[in-house]
């Protein structure tokens, strides 16, 4: 191999699983090793071999700590790799606590299937790695700061810059060495791009004049309305004030790095300056507490370390460590705010307090951030009018709301003035980490600015050749573990589910219990002509 390989196994048509293999001839690095989230279909790949051999990994490079980058890093470990992990001291610190969460949550989740497994005669999984697999992990990762240099392979370098989008998180610039005293080879992964004005976070950054582009387009096609950090307070407290009642609860599905830590000093901000009255707030979510005593330690990196502060110092705010604390939160009656993980409301103790309250008058969800096809976010956001959760269903009576003004994300607006400041662009830019209508929105944005014949769209696992003349598609079809109409998309579980739910509805509006068995031998008589079509004699 004489000309560089970079093949797309994760966040490819989808946001989530970010994983990008770089192949040199002195060896091999991975740009992230992210979790899928989304269908089943697609979280059934975290469970998967990898399609490459982690022995053969050389090194990480790792832009960030959120889970749907960094998530897979200890089954990487676990399944022979053993090379160095460069990311920011920040970064590091967070993976401290993300990665031993992300192993509890697997340990615990897979205990509860394997119960109900049992009672069905069903087959037990193994959790996709273990404790002591992220502890081999964590002695792996290696700190650098933004700006510096730093060695990952003979002929290979790369440093860090500022993204604007966590705290730690980097877009990742790589340069090879090419032969004959050439100018060396330029990449630059942007990552996830922060927008402008982030709470706490500076502008992002970036070099420019690279030969390759890799960005992300989460939110390419959506045009945010421009909001001061004034303007946002302002619609979370009209927001607050709207769910406020005498029995009631505030709940905010959140991530429980940043956006958390984002909550809490605005509503304590909005409390301090008399905007809102002094309403009771529990964050319920272990990890959100040991990622906030993080951003307390890095908080004079942060623009508005102060005020995070002044949030965290509020004595009407309360952090759940333990199941029992966290279950006492069912048994309130004053109206008060959760805040829990996950963000995307497929796991972490989101769902029991939705388990709890998704059915009531009284209730308010408020979304603060992107929900991936799939996910149950997206299905409550997209207005459904009952839900499965843990295999019990449950009527949604409660409001459903969307903030999108905490978003990690730039939208389409800033993502094209990040990639016009990226110019002059030598050769190809890879559009990455999006849904297909994402892509095309930000692909549309830059009629003009970038050639459309090199605006690139890899699907998952698709490899290139990076050439002095751009980039060449190689391999084919059979390297792919999902085609692509499957990725981003509602699969066969979500359609199960609604066909579970939808039935239930139809039985309930029968008049009798003559017509619901009816109905009820119809729907045998469907399956078993099913049957006899898929399975003649």
């Amino acid at each position: 191999m004489t000309n560089p390989r970079l093949t797309f196994h994760g966040a490819a048509g989808a946001v989530t699983g970010s994983c990008f293999r770089l192949g040199t001839t002195a060896g091999e690095v991975l740009i992230d090793c992210g979790m899928f989230q989304g269908s089943k279909t697609e979280k059934e790949l975290n469970y998967r071999p990898f399609p490459f051999a982690p022995d053969r990994i050389a090194a990480v490079i790792l832009s960030h700590a959120h889970i749907d980058h960094s998530g897979l890093l200890p089954k990487l470990v676990r399944h022979g790799f053993a090379g160095p992990i460069h990311a920011t001291p920040a970064t590091i610190d967070l993976a401290g606590v993300m990665l031993p969460d992300s192993a509890h949550i697997q340990e615990f989740e897979v205990e509860q299937f394997n119960r109900r497994a049992a009672h069905r005669n069903r087959s037990r999984v193994e959790p996709i790695y273990d404790s002591a697999d992220v502890e081999a992990c964590l002695s792996l990762f290696r700190p650098h700061d933004l700006g510096n240099w730093f060695a990952v392979l003979p002929g290979l370098r790369a440093r860090f810059w500022n993204a604007g989008h966590l705290l730690g998180s980097a877009s990742i610039e790589v340069e090879l060495a090419q032969p004959e005293g050439s100018a060396p080879l330029r990449l630059l992964f942007s990552a996830d791009i922060g927008p402008d004005c982030k709470l706490m976070h500076a502008d992002p950054e970036g070099p420019a004049g690279v030969d390759f582009l890799i960005c992300e387009s989460t939110y390419g096609d959506t045009d945010r309305r421009d909001a001061t950090a004034q303007a946002r307070r302002t619609l979370l407290r009209d927001e607050v004030r709207a769910a406020m009642h005498p029995n009631g609860a505030l709940l905010i599905p959140s991530f429980a790095v940043e956006r958390a830590q984002e909550l809490i000093s605005d509503i304590g901000r909005l409390m301090a300056e008399g905007e809102l009255p002094d309403i009771p707030i529990h964050v319920d979510s272990p990890l959100a507490t040991r990622a906030t005593r993080i951003f307390a330690k890095h908080h004079r990196e942060l623009e508005e370390g102060a005020v995070l502060m002044q949030g965290l110092r509020a004595r009407n705010l309360h952090f759940t460590e333990t199941v029992e604390q966290s279950m006492a939160l069912d048994r309130l009656r004053e109206f008060h705010i959760v805040i829990a993980a996950s963000g995307m409301c497929d796991a972490g103790r989101i769902r029991h307090r939705l388990k709890n309250w998704l059915w009531r008058d009284e209730a308010t969800v408020l979304f603060t951030g992107y929900q991936a096809e799939g996910t149950l976010g997206r299905i409550l956001l997209d207005g459904a009018r009952s839900v499965r959760i843990q295999g019990e269903e449950f009527v949604v009576r409660a409001r459903i709301r969307s903030l999108d003004l905490y978003s990690g994300h730039a939208d389409g607006p800033e993502l094209a003035d990040w990639i016009k400041a990226r110019l002059p662009l030598r050769h190809d830019l890879f559009l990455v980490h999006g849904e297909p209508a994402a892509i095309e929105g930000l692909a549309a944005r830059l009629a003009g600015i970038v050639d459309p014949a090199r605006i690139l769209r890899p699907v998952l696992d698709e490899e290139f050749e990076l050439t002095g003349a751009g980039a060449r598609r190689i391999g084919g079809e059979t390297q792919r573990r999902l085609s692509p109409e499957k990725v981003a998309r509602l699969d066969w579980h979500n359609d199960v589910s609604r066909l579970i739910l939808d039935i239930n509805d139809r039985l309930e509006a029968e008049p009798d219990e003559r017509a619901r068995a009816v109905l009820i031998r119809r729907l045998r008589r469907a399956l078993e002509a099913s049957e006899k079509v898929d399975h003649p004699s």
